[in-house]
Formats: C-alpha cells, structure tokens, sequence
C-alpha cells in the first residue's frame, strides 16, 4: 500500500465541558439532530454525535477530573478540537502512516460504536489535530 485511502470526513470534533449545555446552542438553536451518545474509553469521555448530512459533529465531553482533555478545556476552553477521517483499516494505516511522514501521536484508542482510532502528531498535519478511523 503506497498511501492509506482516506475515504472521507468520519466527523469534526468539539469539546465541551459540559454536554447538555453545548446541546442547547447545537441541537436547540442551529438544529442539529443528535445521531446517538455513548460513553467509551472506560467510562472516561462522551462522545456525542449530531447530523451534518454529509458528515457529523461529535461533541467530547471529558468525564474524569484526570482525563488529559481536562488541561486543554482549562488552558483553551471549549471549543473546535480536531477533525477525524475515515480509512479502510484502521490497524494498517497505523503501521503504514509513519513510513509516510504521518508520525502516529497516540496508541488506538476505543472511538464511538466500536470503531476503533488514532491520532496523528500535530507537527506533520501542520497543527491540526487529526484523527484516523475506520470500520
């Protein structure tokens, strides 16, 4: 495989502190349906999913006081967190990304509805956070 194919945008990320009061800015007033939310990782984030059409916007909501997320919600505040792609294998990709100048950031991690993702290091994507999931 010269490149893994990125099929798609899987969603664009926000977090938020505090899930029921970001619903009441992006389901009550700019109408946005909520797809589903779950809580993964252990217990330790809500990932909250609303339909965009042609893709969704995941509301992640840090649950632990010791989530790493926390320090960026105290340093930044709320708000646009990464954006998230689509691959056929996930697993692949996390082999193949570094041998493409894509340095992996974080070890797979458990993502929503059993998907399983990554992030890629911010240095090779110029500063944007990226995610990588597939099926």
């Amino acid at each position: 495989m010269d490149h893994p194919t990125f099929r798609a945008l899987d969603h664009v990320a926000i977090l938020v502190d505090n899930t029921e009061q970001a619903l009441k800015t992006w389901r009550d007033r700019v109408g946005l349906q909520v797809l589903y939310s779950e809580v993964v990782n252990e217990g330790t984030i809500r990932l909250t999913h609303l339909d965009l059409g042609n893709t969704q916007l995941q509301l992640v909501e840090p649950l632990t006081e010791d989530h790493p997320l926390q320090a960026w919600l105290a340093e930044r505040g709320p708000g646009l967190h990464h954006l998230c792609f689509k691959v056929d294998d996930v697993e692949e990709a996390f082999e193949e990304l570094p041998r493409q100048g894509l340095p992996v950031a974080s070890k797979m991690h458990q993502g929503t509805q059993g998907k399983r993702a990554l992030f890629l290091d911010g240095e090779s994507t110029g500063g944007v956070p990226l995610e990588i999931t597939g099926p």
